[in-house]
């Protein structure tokens, strides 16, 4: 092996261990964001949509995902780092799509976001929004599918869904996606070389 091939090697090494760091911070910084928290009917507002966001932006596509699967996971197996507790049992929690939301929502604001080097604020915001508006589709559907298909009572029609788990929550979120744009734009730099 060459002088250069080792430092190579060590420098991705160093790279790769400092991104996996960083994941099991952002995995933690998650779940705190779970007891942050406005109460408002069947969707509660938390922070965690912050944190996933902020996941894709500064670790990008691969890492800011891992991130968030291994929430998730950690969440299922029973650790009660969910919003209202954790268990398998939490999938049939009509807001647990949120969280399968937060999966594919983070692998595309990272992808959208790092598409360039030093991503402009503009395509930043793309990247939130385009994030924001895969967690709402996934989280909407899959609290219409529980709550009509799964659990007794009456259901939900679509003008209480949009109400409810559309219009009272996404102006804050919207809020979100401008401070984690505010913050990136700042902080990607600083992540940009591990990512490499």
């Amino acid at each position: 092996m060459t002088e250069n091939t080792t430092t190579n090697f060590s420098v991705r090494s160093r790279n790769r261990t400092m991104m996996m760091c960083l994941c099991a911070m952002f995995t933690a910084l998650i779940a705190v964001g779970a007891f942050i928290k406005i109460p408002v009917p069947v969707v509660p507002f938390t922070l965690q949509y912050e944190f996933t966001m902020l996941a894709g932006l500064l670790l990008g596509k691969k890492y800011g995902t891992i991130s968030v699967i291994l929430y998730v996971v950690l969440g299922l197996c029973g650790a009660p780092i969910f919003t209202q507790g954790g268990g398998f049992g939490y999938v049939m929690i009509p807001s647990f799509g949120y969280l399968i939301g937060f999966i594919p929502g983070t692998f595309v604001t990272g992808l959208i976001a790092h598409k360039n080097e030093n991503p402009s604020m503009k395509r930043i915001l793309a990247a939130n929004f385009a994030g924001l508006a895969i967690v709402y589709t996934i989280g909407m559907a899959y609290v219409y599918i529980i709550k009509n298909f799964f659990l007794d009572g009456d259901g939900i029609t679509f003008w209480p869904l949009l109400l409810n788990c559309f219009i009272l929550a996404v102006p804050g979120d919207i809020v979100l996606c401008l401070i984690a744009a505010a913050a990136a734009k700042k902080i990607i730099p600083a992540t940009e070389k591990y990512r490499k």
